[in-house]
């Protein structure tokens, strides 16, 4: 039976009845999809104001193509399984009568596309975190002065946590990803990167299970763990160019003069000391300061390392542009995974690639389309449905990856 219900009383885990297309003609979900917290979102930020669901029916394995069947019991998460389902039947009943003579394809124009971004931005969410996060700098930056020029006398962890609460409160994990991926390129300074590492290491503890005292603690673990770079000229942590030696040992000095100065604090938490100097030690020993080993690294330095890495990889710089979540997971996967904590590197990948399921995308090719399916294995080389509703199984295209969430 196929019901239109209303966006604000749709459920993750309801099937979507007939496909979901926007005025200008591009599919936002189709016939079969299972719906999730992101793509409700999604089709909010789209305006639909109401969506055709269906029941779902359960079907057994041994009803389906063995091929199928066994492709569904050993690797489709259940979100997917629908779809598979959906898809079988599909195909059957595409044998039994003839496919109908497709319409005319409308030319497609730029202006008609309207990125995902774009309705982001234009989000009242979005905007209230926009000044959130404003006040969320003069405040870093205003204790970051307080600490250095008068051991934070007027240091104050709760009012620390009250700046960055409308930043995280309410929302989710994939929320503060997307609202700091948009921010990218705004502000590229310690206090932006200070902030970005703060939110993306609460992330990670909340996929983590952690208790809310500790991601609090640990939230500003991230949001503290730089300030060494103040004292650090701005022309060498800006510089477009490669580092001399001399300029590269200076900046490999800011997790030291870190911990010394939040050292200086009365009551400050040791974990905070730990993330400002071990954020750039590596479980194999690679790391510095003092090239510690795994079983060495603080919990909470070893969550912050990680977001901090995130964090570089996806802001633009002078020399490089901004790498998409995609090409940080291959970066990780191709170079990472043997230098940060294994339950922590791995958890925030498979994390980080559910998030962006059923998100469009921008292939290394030109082309567009919709992550369908993550392999388990390959986490950065999603299957990708293209408009023509084609598949591109990254995996076996390795030549073609993606470029930026859309």
């Amino acid at each position: 039976m196929v019901i239109n219900v209303k966006i604000e009383n749709l459920s993750p885990g309801d099937i979507v009845a007939k496909d979901i297309v926007t005025k200008a003609g591009n599919e936002v979900a189709k016939a079969g999809s299972v719906l999730s917290d992101p793509l409700i979102k999604r089709l909010k930020f789209y305006g639909f104001e109401s969506v055709a669901i269906e029941e779902s029916e359960s079907v057994e394995l041994s009803e389906l193509d063995p091929e199928l069947a066994a492709l569904i019991s050993v690797s489709s998460p259940d979100a997917q399984i629908s779809e598979l389902v959906e898809e079988a039947k599909e195909e059957e009943e595409k044998e039994e009568k003839p496919a109908p003579t497709p319409p005319p394809k409308k030319a497609e124009r730029p202006n008609e596309t309207i990125s995902y971004s774009n309705r982001l931005k234009a989000a009242p969410e979005y905007q209230d975190f926009q000044i959130g996060y404003s006040k969320a700098l003069v405040t870093l930056e205003q204790t970051f002065i307080d600490i250095i020029e008068h051991d934070g006398k007027n240091y104050s962890r709760r009012a620390l946590i009250d700046a960055l609460e409308p930043l995280f409160s309410g929302k989710t994990s994939l929320d503060i990803l997307t609202y700091i991926q948009n921010m990218q390129g705004n502000d590229d300074s310690v206090y932006a990167h200070s902030v970005n590492v703060a939110l993306v290491s609460r992330a990670i503890g909340k996929w983590l299970k952690m208790g809310h005292d500790d991601l609090d603690d640990l939230t500003l673990a991230g949001l503290l763990h730089d300030i060494g770079k103040c004292n650090v000229p701005p022309e060498i942590l800006n510089k477009a160019g490669k580092l001399t030696d001399e300029e590269f040992d200076l900046i490999k000095k800011h997790p030291l003069d870190g911990r010394k100065m939040l050292k200086q604090c009365p009551e400050m938490d040791s974990r905070y000391l730990n993330a400002a100097l071990q954020h750039h030690e590596r479980s194999d020993g690679t790391g510095y300061p003092r090239g510690l080993d795994d079983d060495e690294i603080d919990d909470f330095a070893a969550i912050v390392a990680i977001a901090d890495v995130y964090d570089a990889m996806t802001a633009t710089r002078v020399y490089r542009s901004a790498m998409s979540p995609f090409e940080v997971i291959a970066a990780f996967e191709r170079d990472g995974l043997s230098k940060y904590r294994t339950g922590y590197i791995l958890t925030f990948l498979k994390k980080m690639a559910e998030a962006y399921q059923n998100s469009l995308v921008l292939l290394s090719d030109g082309r567009r389309g919709r992550v369908i399916y993550t392999h388990k294995h390959h986490l950065s080389m999603p299957i990708v449905e293209l408009p023509d509703k084609s598949l591109v199984d990254l995996v076996e295209h390795r030549d073609i990856h993606i470029v930026s969430i859309l």
